[in-house]
């Protein structure tokens, strides 16, 4: 799914139900990294302004957002509790690599869990978060208060932007069509800055990426030169 009218006619096309599931998705199921939760949201929230749900209130919109949000966090944490410790003894893999493990219990040891609300923010990490949470063993009690927070702060939160902003194009009379392609770009730029920056800060991770990319060039070349 990427930024424009096909996000919009997804949202069109399946209703709040549609976006319930994307949203569940991506909060807990490794298959769900790559859903654009951030922009699906904030868009959801224009499309309540402009009454594209008929009847249904934004109050019940973003409530039903949350729901789903908290229960896909807690799938996935219950997913790492159960299961998670077998799948990093498996043979060594991007994904799944036994140290990570070891990463992701001292990340949790040193920050606590607040990470579970921060992570909400982070594309491909909202994801990870809540399994890891439950490989490291994390106390349920603890993660649910804070995995309530997060859930709230995002779906919530970015649902609300989404209606208010509507409101506040509506309230000066300018038709927000014009403008809605740029606001889902920008959102979308904005929420893959954080990884980005941790990505690239690192000069381990600048020379890996600049390698692969270099690998990358060289069988484009071999391609086309045939």
């Amino acid at each position: 799914m990427i930024p424009g009218f096909e996000l919009i006619d997804f949202i069109r096309i399946f209703g709040l139900l549609g976006v319930a599931i994307v949203v569940f998705a991506e909060s807990g199921l490794l298959i769900g990294f790559f859903l654009p939760g951030d922009s699906l949201l904030f868009t959801t929230g224009l499309l309540a302004q402009q009454g594209v749900f008929g009847g249904l209130s934004i109050h019940l919109i973003a409530g039903t957002l949350f729901i789903a949000a908290a229960a896909g966090d807690s799938v996935g944490y219950a997913f790492g509790n159960k299961v998670g410790r077998k799948i990093f003894k498996r043979k060594e893999s991007l994904l799944f690599h036994p140290q990570n493990l070891v990463k992701a219990e001292e990340f949790y040891e040193k920050h606590g869990p607040k990470t579970i609300v921060i992570a909400r923010f982070v594309p491909v990490v909202r994801t990870f978060a809540p399994i890891i949470a439950g490989v490291g063993s994390m106390r349920y009690s603890t993660f649910i208060m804070f995995n309530l927070v997060g859930a709230f702060m995002w779906a919530v939160g970015l649902t609300y932007l989404g209606y208010f902003v509507g409101s506040w194009f509506e309230a000066r009379g300018v038709d927000i069509d014009h403008y809605l392609l740029p606001i889902i770009a920008l959102i979308i730029l904005l929420s893959i800055l954080p990884p980005l920056y941790h990505t690239f800060k690192e000069k381990k991770q600048r020379d890996a990426f600049i390698t692969f990319a270099k690998a990358q060039l060289v069988q484009l070349k071999k391609r086309f030169l045939k």
